[in-house]
């Protein structure tokens, strides 16, 4: 009769401990990924945040220069009438209808500078809340990152010491981490904490 061999408990140890070790490292592998799309995200919020804020400040500076024009534009006007007042009776009828000429086009500039001061003002709060957008999803970033470099770690400990119980917290790490990058992208729940 042929002898069978029965494997070697140890053996069967070691295979079980390598299979184990093999699934946490793909996992490990599958958290890396999603932990740089992650910092990508973060990356990308913060930098579209600096932009939106700086865009925001220069039209804010361009409506105040609008604004300044404008104001200047007034000054210009209430002179023009105030002299047509003080001297209307003495002045040639040549003189007086230019300076109704000049009030005309100082009118029409300040309308057209009111007007482009509204265009400002609605882009410079269009930039306002993206810039605000951007910084509401900038804390899920940094959150997530951190969850998720946490499951790495934990999951290369349960890689080492062989431990089920660390391999799963890794996992509700990762998940947890995972849903507060998603979060990051599409805001779709708000965490007080992180506003």
């Amino acid at each position: 009769m042929a002898e069978i061999e029965l494997p070697n408990p140890e053996e069967l140890e070691e295979k079980s401990r390598n299979s184990f070790g093999k699934k946490v490292a793909l996992f490990t592998a599958i958290y890396a990924v999603i932990l740089a799309i992650c910092a990508l995200g973060g990356n990308n919020s913060m930098k579209a945040m600096l932009l939106a804020q700086q865009e925001a400040s220069n039209q804010w500076a361009y409506y105040q220069a609008k604004n300044i024009r404008e104001y200047l534009n007034k000054i210009e006007k209430d002179r023009l009438e105030t002299q047509i007042v003080e001297r209307g009776n003495t002045m040639k009828p040549a003189a007086l209808k230019y300076y109704k000429v000049e009030i005309q086009k100082v009118s029409a500039e300040e309308a057209r500078l009111s007007k482009d001061k509204q265009a400002i003002l609605v882009e410079a709060k269009k930039q306002e809340h993206e810039r605000d957008v951007n910084r509401a999803k900038d804390p899920y970033f940094d959150f997530g990152e951190a969850l998720l470099q946490i499951a790495i770690v934990m999951s290369s400990v349960a890689i080492i010491a062989n431990s089920r119980q660390t391999f799963f917290f890794s996992i509700g790490a990762a998940v947890l981490g995972s849903l507060i990058t998603l979060n990051g992208f599409l805001l779709l729940f708000r965490v007080p904490f992180l506003h």
